[in-house]
């Protein structure tokens, strides 16, 4: 029977160690946290065999859960990872390590047989530094897109050690085109990432999938992901983890997920959460739709769509920016007037200095309805 330890993730180097013993089998499997107290693991859960990690979900919908994955499962994604980029190599860790994305970095190290480099807390300047002492003739880093904004946007030094790297996984959040066209210009190497705690970290690159994946979309666009680096359901949740996880004939395991994606040029795009679509007098709204189109208007550097309470709509369209210069509601709308159709335009802004996150990298949603200072438009009550 499979033992089941929680972990403090205080010191890197031990929390490798014991991935490390996790992986062979030689250790228990472990359930990181970063803050006391411990997580309660219940005695009495089901444990797959070849358990070797539980970790918990970024709590998209609530309480986070916490997914199980098998040895090999992390190691199908390690090593699927490392061919997609063109080989093992050196990795620098500057995110936290108890979520899946931090977590894989180490155990790609561990598979690679090198030694990451890690930071405790990003900095531009931190990220610098630790990007001298990489040694190794392949270079790797995994960012949010948070992170890449504050590197690109901190000058020259920033930027050359940003295209310095073989390989940047792009994850944790909707990444913006023009994020995107800017690392291409400088001559880095971004793949996007999609995948979560539940497929062992990113198992679609760029909307490619990795080699031992494979993707299905439902005809209400609903993704199932497929594959080697599927985990083995919820701990201590039998009931999620049978409406949620299943097997093919083949043996094949699935996730089926609350993300909405269709096929463009035969790469996979995520429209955004089942959740967090926006029901505004009775139409759909893709936050991500609207996320895409501010970021391409002057001086908007960050965008986040939610919805929010309406007494005549159900919901409002609320935009929340973070922008080089103050903007206004009405000015936002105007540069979104051709670009999205007229119910999905903004009805409330808000103008913040910073994105509030949660989890690896995910806009906190939550936290952001909460804020205080979104303008209104004095009267919505038209047919838009």
């Amino acid at each position: 029977m499979p033992r089941l330890e929680p972990f403090a993730v205080s010191d890197l180097n031990d929390y490798r160690t014991a991935l490390a013993a996790a992986l062979d089998g030689s250790g228990p499997a472990i359930a990181p946290y970063a803050d006391a107290p411990a997580p309660d693991i219940a005695a009495d859960a089901a444990l797959p065999d070849g358990l070797a990690l539980v970790v918990s979900t970024s709590g998209s919908t609530g309480v986070p859960k916490r997914a199980m994955l098998t040895r090999d499962a992390l190691v199908a994604s390690a090593d699927a990872t490392h061919e997609r980029l063109g080989g093992p190599g050196q990795w620098l860790l500057p995110m936290p390590a108890q979520h899946i994305a931090g977590t894989q970095v180490l155990i790609r190290s561990i598979r690679a047989a090198t030694t990451p480099v890690t930071m405790r807390t990003f900095t531009v300047d931190g990220f610098v530094a630790a990007t001298r002492q990489l040694d190794h003739d392949r270079r790797y880093t995994a960012l949010v897109p948070t992170q890449l904004h504050r590197l690109l946007d901190a000058g020259e030094e920033a930027r050359a050690a940003v295209a310095s790297f073989d390989g940047i996984l792009l994850g944790g959040a909707a990444s913006d085109p023009r994020l995107l066209a800017e690392a291409r210009r400088i001559g880095a190497t971004v793949l996007t990432t999609y995948g979560s705690s539940e497929t062992a970290g990113g198992c679609v690159y760029s909307g490619l999938p990795l080699s031992g994946t494979t993707v299905d979309i439902a005809d209400d666009g609903r993704i199932t992901l497929c594959g080697k680096t599927i985990g083995s359901g919820y701990l201590g949740r039998p009931d999620l983890t049978a409406a949620t996880f299943g097997v093919l004939p083949d043996g094949t395991r699935t996730f089926r997920t609350d993300d909405l994606g269709v096929w463009r040029d035969d790469r996979l795009q995520v429209i955004g959460r089942i959740d967090d679509l926006i029901n505004t007098g009775g139409m759909k709204v893709a936050p991500r739709i609207v996320e895409s189109a501010a970021t391409g208007v002057p001086d908007v550097l960050e965008a986040v769509a939610l919805g929010l309470p309406d007494d005549d709509w159900g919901q409002a369209v609320g935009l929340a920016i973070r922008a080089r210069k103050p903007l206004s509601l009405n000015a936002v709308r105007d540069q979104l007037r051709d670009l999205v159709p007229a119910y999905a335009l903004p009805k409330r802004l808000l103008l913040i200095d910073e994105i509030p996150l949660r989890g690896p990298g995910k806009p906190d949603r939550a936290a952001l309805a909460a804020a205080s200072g979104w303008q209104t438009l004095e009267s919505h009550l038209s047919a838009e």
